[in-house]
């Protein structure tokens, strides 16, 4: 009885075998690099916004430094959202053992779906808000072309982070799959 049990634990293993360690050192590497690299490109865009609030905002409080103001600090928010989510992650490995650790990306990826589904699209939403804030100067100072120019890339980028968003659960999702049934 005891030894059917044991074969059943063994069988419902993943059959994928790791010849070499340094495969698994890539991709841990690699998941790192893209996460400080999405850090980055928001940190970037958050830097722009920040040059470009102190280059043209007014000196009045008006719709335009409240849409810029929305922008920066949606982004500010998910940056240090997911800062503390890898400092998190990477504590609880120092600190736990195998089996709990395991236990912990479990919980760790649940509450990741969290944010996926509910506060990414909150900022999202904040951030495009601000952008639609900035469209009424946009037109008023800049020229028909460039301004349709702002419009395109605007809002044609959306769908765009949207599907970059979406990947991103899809993975996380089947990687919590995978927790799930080892």
């Amino acid at each position: 009885m005891e030894n059917d049990i044991l074969n059943n634990i063994w069988s419902s293993q993943d059959k994928t075998t790791v010849s070499n360690p340094e495969a698994i050192i890539n991709k841990a590497k690699k998941q790192r690099r893209r996460q400080y690299g999405s850090i980055l490109i928001m940190g970037l865009t958050v830097t722009v916004l920040i040059g470009f609030t102190i280059f043209v905002s007014p000196s009045q409080w008006n719709n335009f430094t409240l849409g810029l103001l929305l922008m920066i600090s949606s982004l500010v928010f998910r940056i240090t959202l997911e800062l503390s989510t890898i400092y998190l992650k990477d504590q609880k490995l120092i600190i736990l053992d195998n089996k709990s650790y395991k236990s912990y990306l479990k919980r760790h990826y649940k509450s990741r779906l969290w944010v996926h589904y509910l506060i990414t699209p909150i900022c999202l939403a904040i951030y495009i808000y601000g952008f639609y804030l900035l469209l009424p100067y946009f037109k008023r100072e800049f020229s028909e072309g460039f301004y349709l120019y702002i419009l395109i890339s605007g809002f044609g980028s959306i769908p765009g982070i949207i599907a970059i968003i979406i990947y991103s659960i899809r993975k996380e999702l089947r990687f919590l799959n995978k927790l799930k049934n080892n």
